[in-house]
């Protein structure tokens, strides 16, 4: 289609300018947006081949899907702002009151053709960009995540074995699925979604009816076994072998029934498969993704944003926050600088990269990568426990250099390693210590475990007991709360995903983090000036 661009000299007489102006904050999002809105998301920014009809201005879509973010909107919902509140058309550059609208699947298009192109998250990118050229982007990062809850029902073990079954049978070609239907002997035709005709208050009629579902699933993949199979058929067969395979168990006589255990990847949906179950905390569970987060713990605008499944520890995701300080601080690193030769810089005069993070950061893994670039971590790391107050692992005396393990008692112990691994068994001595009940309850005495980062975390468990270090721990680690919280306040695509799978979830996810950065951006007064570029009303 078409490039459309954008009105930029509205008549003063009808357009909202005049309306707006003295009743909209020059520091909130819509007025940064009424002001920079064409140099923020120009048309040629969004330039598609030139064919077809004319389309609506990108830059007016653009701003559109901004503040559908900001304000929680639906798509609908967000058109019909457009239409009818001057503040939407102010915000896209001053538009006449009588703009014409456009239809919900305008949206939908833009989303599918950022999805599609080489740079999806390019609204995000430009903002960001703005900020750094505005010299609000530093080298600390404060890293952290929240839970994103899945846009679908979670299903039980029959509804996602029969779904499962359903999905196959609809994605096969007519003789495929003619071969498949042959070997199903219930009186199911797996044509409407839901649970099957049973009596679920009696235990033997749910027993039979998981064991009908199963036998069915196995026969269907004993259908497919050797054949070669169209893409979404060969997606469909894996899906249904994963549910399968994670919720059932074959006694000796053959019968499946449910596992009593729960899949360590187990999938709760097949409406969404890449959702899972999540733990925020111990005793606080969710169901579906994880966004992850990193801001600059200054200027308090988000530099980078990723999605996870639920079940993903925070650390996994880290590298991905904060890929623009390990590309800087790898060439310092190479160069055999570390952060800094006096330890305040990163070398050629930078600053040193600091990255925090709580204890799912402090892994030993990141505490190496961070090592091994110069970037300084301030990522706390868990201080062991034990369970019943016996002694913790702290209480150990680990020598990494003799590769030896005092216990509270005095007693010594060699590490016996398998590949960089050990362990330290104290059974001898435990038969008669006077502490045992103390330290331990097995039968053979206490084992203390030496892991390969054992070194990297005692050191990390060391460096965060200085009080200078817990105070700019506690001073800037909980900044990043306060910018979740602005991302999550609105109940629709707020903490509720409005899509569904990790990419769509991701983009939707960056696309908001960009709303909430052009309204702390509104608040710092940004400005484009002639000859100065980007700038704040403080820089």
């Amino acid at each position: 289609m078409t490039l459309g661009q954008a009105p930029r000299q509205p008549d003063l007489f009808r357009s909202t300018a005049g309306f707006c102006e003295p009743r909209v904050a020059p520091g909130s999002i819509y007025g940064l947006l009424h002001r920079e809105c064409h140099r923020l998301f120009g048309d040629e920014m969004f330039a598609v081949t030139d064919v077809g009809r004319r389309s609506v201005p990108p830059m007016i879509v653009a701003v559109v899907m901004v503040l559908q973010r900001i304000e929680g909107c639906s798509d609908r919902e967000a058109t019909d702002r457009f239409c009818f509140d001057a503040r939407w058309k102010y915000a896209a550059g001053g538009l006449d009151f009588d703009y014409p609208g456009f239809v919900h699947t305008v949206l939908v298009d833009m989303r599918a053709r950022l999805a599609g192109s080489s740079a999806p998250n390019r609204i995000f990118d430009a903002v960001l960009d703005v900020a750094k050229a505005a010299g609000l982007v530093g080298r600390r990062r404060v890293l952290d995540s929240t839970p994103l809850y899945d846009a679908v029902a979670t299903m039980d073990t029959v509804t996602l074995i029969r779904s499962a079954i359903r999905g196959l049978l609809k994605v096969a070609a007519t003789e495929l699925e003619s071969r498949l239907r042959a070997v199903l002997v219930r009186e199911d035709d797996y044509a409407c979604a839901g649970k099957p005709v049973c009596d679920y208050d009696d235990p033997d009629a749910r027993a039979a009816l998981v064991d009908a579902l199963a036998t069915h699933g196995m026969a269907l993949l004993r259908v497919l076994h050797g054949r070669e199979l169209a893409e979404a058929v060969t997606q469909a067969a894996a899906l249904l072998a994963t549910v399968l395979g994670q919720d059932l168990d074959e006694d000796t006589n053959g019968v499946f029934r449910i596992a009593r255990r729960v899949a360590p990847d187990r999938v709760i949906s097949t409406v969404d498969p890449q959702a899972r179950h999540g733990h925020k905390t111990a005793a606080r569970g969710f169901d579906g993704y994880k966004g992850h987060v990193g801001i600059d713990p200054d200027s308090e605008i988000i530099t980078a944003t990723t999605v996870t499944a639920g079940n993903a520890g925070d650390a996994s995701a880290a590298e991905d926050l904060i890929t623009d300080l390990l590309d800087t601080d790898t060439e310092h690193a190479d160069a055999e600088h570390g952060p800094g030769d006096d330890g305040d810089s990163g070398g050629d005069g930078e600053p040193a990269a600091t990255v925090y993070g709580d204890n799912a950061y402090g892994t030993g893994e990141l505490q190496e990568r961070l090592e091994q670039v110069g970037i300084e971590s301030k990522c706390k790391t868990q201080q062991p426990v034990a369970t019943g107050g016996r002694f913790a692992k702290d209480r150990f005396d680990i020598d990494l250099r003799h590769d030896t393990v005092r216990c509270p008692a005095g007693h010594t112990a060699p590490i016996r390693r398998s590949n960089a691994t050990g362990t330290a068994s104290f059974w001898p001595y435990c038969t008669h210590c006077p502490l045992r009940q103390q330290c331990t309850t097995a039968a053979d005495g206490r084992t203390v475990t030496v892991g390969i980062h054992e070194k990297l975390l005692a050191a990390a468990r060391a460096r965060q007991r200085d009080p200078d270090w817990i105070t700019d721990y506690r001073a800037t680690r909980p900044k990043v709360e306060r910018k979740i919280a602005h991302l999550m306040r609105r109940r629709h695509g707020g903490r509720r995903a409005r899509v569904r799978g990790t990419t769509k979830i991701a983009a939707d996810f960056a696309l908001l983090a960009a709303a909430v950065n052009l309204a702390r951006l509104a608040v710092l007064a940004l400005a484009s000036t002639p000859g100065r570029g980007w700038a704040t009303a403080a820089g």
